[in-house]
C-alpha cells in the first residue's frame, strides 16, 4: 500500500479574486508567499518523493515547503477551462443565465468551452496513480484534488462532498495495487510557524 499526500499550490492574485485559473502560468502571490513561509511538511512525510505539476506555481510551493529533489508530472496539471479561464463563477452566471445552473449539475461531465470535463481529469489521474513507485507528496491544483476525491469518495461532484476540504491544509490518501485510492486522513495542518 503507497501513501499520497495532496497539497494546494499557494494562493495566486488570481486566486484572491477569485478567478478560473486553468493552464496559464500564474505565479503565487505576496500573500501565498508569506503564509507558505508560515509552513513546514509534518516529520512524518520527510522521506516521501515530490511531485508537482508542470505549473511554476506548484514548484514555487513545493520549494518553499522544503523540497529539494522535485519530479514534475505532467498528470498533476490543472484542469484545462477553455474559455471560462480569467473568468469568476458570478461572472459565467451572469454570461449564461439560468443556461449555467444546468451546466453546473453536469457535475463531473461539466465541459467549460475548449476545456476539460472534471472527468477527463479523473481519467489523466488514474494511470499515474496506479503507476506511482511509492509514497508521494503531490503539490497540484484544487481541480486535480478534486479528481483525487472523485475517485476516492466515489462522488460525481453534483452534490456537496460530505467532507469540507481545507484548501490550505494536506490531504493524505492511500493507494492500493489496483490504482484504488481512499481517503485516510483529510485537513493536515501545515502551518508550523
Amino acid at each position: 500500500m503507497k501513501r499520497i499526500l495532496f497539497i494546494r499550490h499557494g494562493k495566486t492574485q488570481w486566486n484572491l479574486e477569485k478567478k478560473l485559473q486553468g493552464r496559464r502560468d500564474i505565479p503565487l502571490c505576496e500573500d501565498g508567499i508569506r503564509h507558505l513561509k508560515k509552513c513546514a511538511i509534518p516529520n512524518e512525510f520527510k522521506d516521501y518523493a515530490w511531485s508537482v505539476s508542470p505549473l511554476g506555481r506548484t514548484r514555487e510551493t513545493a520549494q518553499l515547503l522544503g523540497a529539494r529533489l522535485i519530479r514534475q508530472e505532467p498528470a498533476l496539471i490543472e484542469m484545462d477551462w477553455g474559455k471560462w479561464e480569467g473568468r469568476t463563477i458570478s461572472e459565467l452566471r451572469q454570461l449564461y443565465g439560468s443556461d449555467m445552473a444546468e451546466i453546473e449539475a453536469r457535475g463531473c461531465h461539466m465541459t467549460p468551452p475548449g476545456g476539460e470535463s472534471p472527468a477527463m481529469v479523473v481519467a489523466r489521474l488514474k494511470p499515474w496513480l496506479k503507476n506511482l513507485e511509492g509514497d508521494t507528496i503531490a503539490v497540484t491544483h484544487k481541480g486535480v484534488i478534486r479528481a483525487a476525491q472523485s475517485l476516492a469518495y466515489d462522488w460525481d461532484m453534483t452534490e456537496e462532498l460530505p467532507v469540507e476540504f481545507n484548501w490550505s491544509a494536506g490531504h493524505l490518501f492511500t493507494l492500493e495495487e489496483t490504482g484504488v485510492i481512499r481517503p485516510e486522513r483529510i485537513n493536515i495542518n501545515l502551518e508550523s510557524k
